[in-house]
C-alpha cells in the first residue's frame, strides 16, 4: 500500500476513477487517498474505496467539499465528464486545490508527461488530454523534434468493452481534443484523430496507429535520427506505463511534391508510420483496457511530479 504524504481525492466512481484510486494506493511513493465522489451510491468504486476505509461521497463534488477530509486535500483527480469538469474545476479553485483532468474538456493546458509536463507546473488545472492523445502525442513529438511535422493523425482502436458511458458519450470532444493536442503539444502544423470502438471478442488490446507527413526528409540519416528519437520516446513512456511498445520497427515511405488536402499544399518529404500497443497494469481493469490504464497513469505521474516540485512532498 502506498506510504504517500499528500492527500488527493478522485471525483468520478468508474473505471478510471476506481483505477486511479488503486494505482494511488498500490504504487504511489508521493500520493494517498483522501476521498473518492461519485454520483451513483451504488457503484463499484464507492463500495471498493468504503471497504478500503477511503472517505466517500454519492454527491459528487458538493458532497466532497462538505468532507472533512477535504481540508488536506492537495489534489484532485476528476474522471467524470468533459461537461461536469467545468463545475468541478470552478469549485475546486475556489478551494485552492490542484485539479488534475482527465475528462476531454480541455479546460485547462494540455499535458503529456514526456512532451511537455514541467511547462505548466503552476496551473491550478490540467488536462490529460485523451487515451490516444496520451499513446500517440509522445510520438508525433519525437518525431517532430527532429523534422518538421507538416500532418499527424493518429488512429486509436480500443476494445468496445473498455469503453463505458463516459468515453461514449465524448466522442466527439475526443477527436476535437486530441486533434488540437497534435498541433499544440505534439508540434504538427495540422492534427487530426479518429477513434475506433472494436467489438471483438475476446476483447483486443490497444492499437494506435501514428501516420505523420514530414517535410525535408529523404536521407538515410535523417530516417535514422527519426527512428531513434521515437524509440527514445518510447522508452520514456514505458518508465510509467510498462505495457507501452512498439508494434514494429518504423515505416517510411516517400512523399515526393504530393498535394495533401488538409494542408491545402503540396509536400515533399516522407510519411513516417508508427504503430503502437498498450496493455495494462492491471490494478483494476483488466489488461485488455490499455486505454484507461494510460490516462490514469500519466495523471498519476503528472500529479507526483507537481507536487514533488511544488515542495509539497515531506522529505
Amino acid at each position: 500500500m502506498s506510504t504517500g504524504s499528500i492527500p488527493v481525492a478522485v471525483i468520478g466512481s468508474g473505471n478510471i476513477g476506481t483505477d486511479l484510486m488503486f494505482k494511488v494506493m498500490r504504487i504511489s511513493e508521493t500520493l494517498r487517498m483522501g476521498a473518492m465522489a461519485g454520483i451513483d451510491p451504488d457503484s463499484d468504486g464507492l463500495a471498493r474505496a468504503a471497504r478500503l476505509k477511503v472517505a466517500t461521497t454519492h454527491r459528487g463534488i458538493d458532497g466532497l467539499v462538505e468532507l472533512p477530509e477535504f481540508a488536506g486535500i492537495k489534489v484532485i483527480f476528476d474522471a467524470t465528464s468533459a461537461k461536469a469538469h467545468l463545475r468541478n474545476a470552478e469549485i475546486a479553485r475556489e478551494h485552492g486545490k490542484l485539479v488534475v483532468d482527465l475528462t476531454p474538456a480541455a479546460h485547462g493546458p494540455f499535458v503529456v508527461p514526456p512532451v511537455n509536463l514541467d511547462e505548466h507546473l503552476d496551473a491550478p488545472d490540467v488536462n490529460m488530454v485523451t487515451c490516444g492523445g496520451q499513446a500517440t502525442i509522445p510520438i508525433v513529438a519525437a518525431i517532430a523534434r527532429v523534422a518538421p511535422v507538416a500532418y499527424g493523425e493518429i488512429v486509436a482502436s480500443i476494445s468496445s468493452k473498455s469503453a463505458g458511458p463516459g468515453t461514449r458519450a465524448n466522442i466527439d470532444e475526443f477527436t476535437e481534443t486530441t486533434s488540437e493536442a497534435i498541433r499544440l503539444v505534439g508540434g504538427a502544423e495540422v492534427g487530426k484523430a479518429i477513434i475506433v470502438l472494436n467489438p471483438a471478442d475476446p476483447p483486443i488490446v490497444m492499437r494506435d496507429t501514428v501516420f505523420c507527413i514530414v517535410e525535408g526528409v529523404d536521407a538515410e540519416l535523417d530516417k535514422a535520427k527519426i527512428a531513434a528519437s521515437v524509440q527514445q520516446m518510447v522508452e520514456s513512456v514505458r518508465e510509467y506505463v510498462p505495457g507501452y511498445r512498439l508494434k514494429q520497427d518504423v515505416q517510411f515511405d516517400a512523399v515526393d511534391d504530393t498535394f495533401v488536402p488538409a494542408l491545402g499544399r503540396k509536400v515533399t518529404g516522407a510519411k513516417v508510420s508508427v504503430f503502437l500497443e498498450v496493455l495494462g497494469a492491471g490494478h483494476y481493469l483488466p489488461d485488455y483496457a490499455g486505454n484507461l490504464d494510460i490516462m490514469t497513469s500519466a495523471a498519476l505521474r503528472t500529479a507526483e511530479r507537481i507536487a514533488e516540485l511544488r515542495g509539497w512532498v515531506c522529505a
